[in-house]
C-alpha cells in the first residue's frame, strides 16, 4: 500500500490564532468528520514538524497542529497565578483539552512525539471522556521530560535568577540547536538545511529562551509508568528502529506495558518517523484509526 505524502516543504504554518488558558496558541485546523486527531509535536520542534502528514490525514479525518506553549508562534507569557499562564505539564495537558472543546470537538485521538507523547498519554489519563485514543511517537515515558525533576526547594531561588539562568541556556541551545535537531535523525541527509533552518526560526521567536527556562522549572516526575495500567483506551506506540533520544526498548516496554497497545517499530528511522519515513508512519496510523470507535 502506497500514500502520497505532502512534498518536504519547510513552509508550513497556521493561520489561526485562539486565547487558551493565557496563551495566543498558533494552530492550523483542516479536514473534516471524526476522528479529530490533534497533532502534538516535541521540544525544540514545531507544528512543521507535521508538514508531511498533515494533508494526507486532513482527507479523512479532522485535524489540527498546534505551536505547543514555549515553542514555535504561539505566545510565551510570563507564568502566573494571577493570569492563570502556566508552563507545567499538567497546565498543557489541560489546554489540549480546551482547545479541543473551543474549536467544537468533545474527543480526539491524540498524537504525540517525544515530549508530545508524554503529554498525550498524561491528557489521556487525566480526561478519559474526552481522549478516544492515542498514538505514542518515540514518547518520553521512563525517562526524560516525564522523569525529570526540578527539586522543590530549589525553585524559588532559581526563579529569581531566571534572568541568569535563561541566558545562559540561550546560549547552550543556540550553540548546540542544529546538532540537536540532525540526532533526531537516522539519516542526516534527509534532513534539508533549509527545514532545519525553518525550525531553528520557529523556536527563537520573541523572548524564546526565557519560556523554555519555565518549562525547565515546572518538570517533574510524572510516574507515567505507575499509572499504565488504568489506560483503557486504544494505543498506538510507534518507534524509529535506530532512535537514539528515546531507545526502542522503551517504546517496546510501553507497548508490552499499556492494556490495548499496538506497536509499529519504523525501520531505517530514528527519533521523528512522522518526518523521517512519513509513507509508514501514515500507514500505521491509517490502520490504527480503523480499530478506534466512533
Amino acid at each position: 500500500m502506497t500514500l502520497p505524502v505532502s512534498k518536504p516543504s519547510p513552509e508550513f504554518s497556521g493561520n489561526h490564532s485562539v486565547t487558551v488558558n493565557g496563551f495566543a496558541v498558533h494552530y492550523r485546523l483542516a479536514g473534516r468528520g471524526e476522528p479529530l486527531l490533534v497533532l502534538l509535536h516535541g521540544s525544540f520542534l514545531s507544528m512543521r514538524s507535521w508538514r508531511l502528514v498533515f494533508d494526507e490525514l486532513a482527507k479523512t479525518s479532522s485535524v489540527i497542529a498546534f505551536d505547543r506553549p514555549a515553542f514555535g508562534h504561539t505566545s510565551r507569557p510570563f507564568s502566573s497565578k494571577a493570569t492563570g499562564v502556566s508552563y507545567t505539564p499538567e497546565a498543557q495537558s489541560d489546554l489540549v483539552i480546551t482547545m479541543i472543546r473551543q474549536l467544537g470537538f468533545s474527543r480526539a485521538v491524540l498524537v504525540g512525539n517525544s515530549t508530545g507523547g508524554t503529554l498525550a498519554l498524561l491528557t489521556a489519563l487525566r480526561y478519559p471522556e474526552q481522549v478516544a485514543g492515542v498514538v505514542l511517537v518515540d514518547a518520553m515515558i521512563y525517562s526524560g521530560y516525564a522523569t525529570s525533576e526540578v527539586p522543590s526547594f530549589m525553585k524559588p531561588a532559581m526563579k529569581a535568577m531566571t534572568p541568569l539562568f535563561s541566558g545562559l541556556m540561550k546560549f547552550l541551545i543556540a550553540r548546540l540547536y542544529n546538532k540537536v535537531i540532525r540526532a533526531m535523525w537516522y539519516n542526516k541527509e534527509r534532513l534539508a538545511e533549509e527545514v532545519l533552518n525553518a525550525f531553528r526560526r520557529d523556536q527563537m521567536q520573541g523572548d524564546w529562551a526565557r519560556a523554555f527556562w519555565e518549562v525547565f522549572l515546572e518538570t517533574h516526575h510524572l510516574k507515567l509508568d505507575e499509572q499504565l495500567f488504568t489506560m483503557r483506551k486504544p494505543a498506538l506506540v510507534i518507534t524509529g528502529e535506530h532512535d537514539v533520544m528515546v531507545k526502542k526498548e522503551e517504546s517496546i516496554r510501553l507497548a508490552g506495558e499499556l492494556p490495548q497497545a499496538q506497536l509499529v517499530v519504523v525501520p531505517d528511522c530514528g527519533h521523528l518517523p512522522h518526518e523521517e519515513q512519513p509513507e509508514a508512519f501514515l500507514i500505521a496510523l491509517k490502520d490504527f484509526l480503523k480499530r478506534v470507535p466512533s
